[in-house]
């Protein structure tokens, strides 16, 4: 029997984070229906989770017997992982802060579409200077003075002034282009592995992560992924985040399972407090633009030889070569330039660019970073090595745009009360419910130890390490 789609998917890959092809076996992703769209959306989702529990099963189980290879010790429901792409919470007598600001949205120029993001403060005060708009104006006081601009000068401009931005491209468009080219060239996951002294860490039996620390760098959304599956697993988790930063639409979404603290890493005194964490992390995931922590002193060799052995993940959005390879982009941005919103508004025959329904490259790439993680550390464990991964929105992209288009299927079924988690999850800002997590590992217990927290509602040091 030919591999469905989604088992298509996670072969790709789980090859892509050099896992053993036997292993698959384990796996089983079930579940019908699919989130409209014209991509395999459902398959991407179910095959992204589907590689991350697989991992956490070969850390907790690291030589299975032959016949054990065979059994579904890993289970991925398929359309509870679609939906958790959308969002695991479910508010109580609350609503979270809107997830985007009024400047951020797809707008006509004289040659096309191109999508602002404006959801940070510097961004948006970026498109306002390029658009000569005063402060607080909206996306009807913006319309008018984009349609003045082709999309590709604005593109520029707006990047060249510290703000985000992407044109509209076909996927050819993009193979073409510089970036898709120097994509083309690179993995699904760039790995650099060296010697390392002996592990002083090993997985618990039923929470392979437990004791570990993961030290998270990372901002909206693929790595707050990456770092929430790690907590389900058992790890403590300890956020950094700048005093003056905040993702309010997001946070109560990943912060889940983790401890959150603030520091300024452009003062001597918040650097050398980072780096006294940094020096006692198992785990550092990190998301800042390439370049950023070489500024600060702390380059890869830098972190290596502060702490010998670490596995450190990171994601841009770009890639990591190519003349965007420093370029400011989100997980929609990347849609538009890579020619997925174009091809979803030739799907639909819609007048304006159709992204996914939901923002999977993030989402995808979020779990693709906590496999690779899972996979350094058993190679940190099993062979005294340290491993150096990095990935990017927009090689992960290049995944979806190669799948076929799917067949018709009936759109997946709205949450159900069956498909949340027991009990209620007293957050920060109201009591919620969640989704089931989507996956299921033999042996292992997936939960957060942690209800979602605040930005800066903890200091900046780890606790007691447990055992």
């Amino acid at each position: 029997m030919p591999a469905s789609p989604a088992h298509a998917l996670a072969a790709a890959m789980w090859a892509g984070l050099d896992g053993d092809p036997g292993r698959l076996r384990r796996l089983r992703l079930h579940g019908d229906g699919a989130l409209d769209s014209a991509f395999a959306v459902s398959d991407f989702a179910a095959a992204a989770v589907g590689v991350a529990a697989l991992a956490a099963d070969e850390l907790a189980a690291p030589a299975p017997a032959a016949a054990a290879q065979r059994e579904a010790a890993v289970q991925v429901d398929r359309r509870l992982a679609a939906l958790s792409f959308g969002s695991t919470l479910r508010p109580i007598g609350w609503q979270p802060p809107p997830l985007r600001d009024p400047l951020t949205g797809d707008y006509a120029a004289r040659d096309g579409w191109i999508r602002l993001h404006a959801n940070a403060p510097p961004h948006r005060d970026a498109a306002y200077r390029v658009l000569g708009l005063p402060a607080g104006a909206d996306a009807a006081q913006a319309a008018p003075r984009v349609a003045q601009w082709q999309a590709d000068a604005l593109e520029q401009a707006v990047v060249d002034a510290g703000g985000c931005a992407a044109a509209m491209r076909g996927a050819q468009a993009w193979r073409e282009h510089p970036q898709g080219v120097a994509l083309l060239r690179q993995p699904l996951v760039l790995r650099d592995t060296t010697p390392a002294p002996p592990a002083r860490w090993s997985p618990s039996p039923g929470r392979p992560l437990r004791g570990l620390r993961v030290l998270d760098l990372t901002r909206v959304l693929a790595g707050p992924v990456a770092t929430r599956m790690l907590a389900a697993l058992g790890a403590t988790v300890l956020r950094i985040d700048a005093p003056d930063w905040n993702e309010p639409g997001v946070i109560p979404e990943v912060s889940v399972g983790k401890l959150c603290a603030r520091l300024d890493l452009k003062t001597a005194d918040g650097l050398r407090s980072f780096v006294e964490l940094l020096a006692d992390a198992d785990v550092f995931v990190h998301g800042l633009r390439p370049g950023a922590l070489d500024a600060l002193g702390l380059d890869a060799a830098a972190r290596a030889q502060l702490r010998p052995g670490l596995v450190d993940v990171s994601l841009d959005a770009w890639g990591w070569d190519g003349p965007w390879a420093r370029r400011r982009g989100f997980d929609s941005l990347v849609q538009m330039s890579c020619g997925i919103a174009e091809a979803g508004m030739r799907w639909r025959g819609s007048a304006r660019p159709l992204p996914l329904p939901v923002q999977a490259l993030d989402h995808a790439t979020g779990y693709l970073m906590a496999a690779a993680a899972l996979r350094a550390l058993r190679l940190r464990v099993h062979g005294a090595i340290a491993t150096r991964a990095r990935l990017s929105l927009a090689r992960s992209a290049w995944l979806l745009l190669e799948q076929p288009q799917p067949a018709q299927v009936s759109p997946h079924a709205a949450p159900r009360d069956e498909d949340l988690a027991e009990g209620v999850e007293h957050t920060a800002w109201g009591p919620a419910r969640r989704l089931r997590m989507p996956w299921r590992i033999a042996g292992v217990e997936s939960r957060w130890e942690l209800a979602a927290a605040a930005l800066g509602s903890s200091p900046a040091c780890w606790p007691a390490r447990e055992g």
